[in-house]
């Protein structure tokens, strides 16, 4: 493993512990050149299906992409990185457990669209702004007033 503040190809692991999900490892390493510690999480690589997009284009799964998503929609709302990252591997589990090879980008979406509608509503109403691409005030008051009555 390079050390990532002075690219030295030798590290040395000083402590390794199981994640808290016990789906991944945490070791803590050490370079022996500049003598900075950092820390490195290591997970096993799961085969995740492709995403087909509306355009018809393919893609691998990313689970950046969701995780980036999810944090713009939740910026500034009461809602931890753990809990994000917790939801998207929820959401993994459930592509993975499916066992397709491919799957529509728009399952995706509106699967991270319910999570966050369980979680807060105001960040489900950014993401679904963005993702359903709101063409006018109306599209997105009628949303607005779906959520509204379906939270009473």
């Amino acid at each position: 493993m390079n050390c990532p503040f002075c690219s030295h190809d030798d590290t040395r692991v000083v402590d390794s512990r199981l994640g808290k999900d016990g789906n991944n490892v945490r070791r803590r390493r050490e370079c022996p050149s500049c003598e900075r510690r950092f820390t490195t999480y290591e997970r096993v690589e799961e085969i995740l299906p492709w995403v087909i997009k509306k355009d018809g284009r393919r893609e691998a799964f990313d689970r950046a992409k969701i995780i980036a998503g999810m944090q713009r929609a939740c910026e500034k709302r009461p809602i931890s990185v753990e809990q994000i990252e917790d939801m998207v591997d929820q959401l993994e589990r459930t592509f993975q457990g499916r066992g397709d090879k491919e799957i529509a980008a728009s399952l995706i979406g509106e699967a991270v669209m319910d999570c966050l509608h369980q979680v807060d509503e105001v960040a489900y109403v950014r993401f679904a702004s963005v993702y359903r691409q709101f063409k006018d005030i109306n599209e997105f008051m009628s949303e607005l007033t779906d959520l509204l009555k379906n939270s009473h």
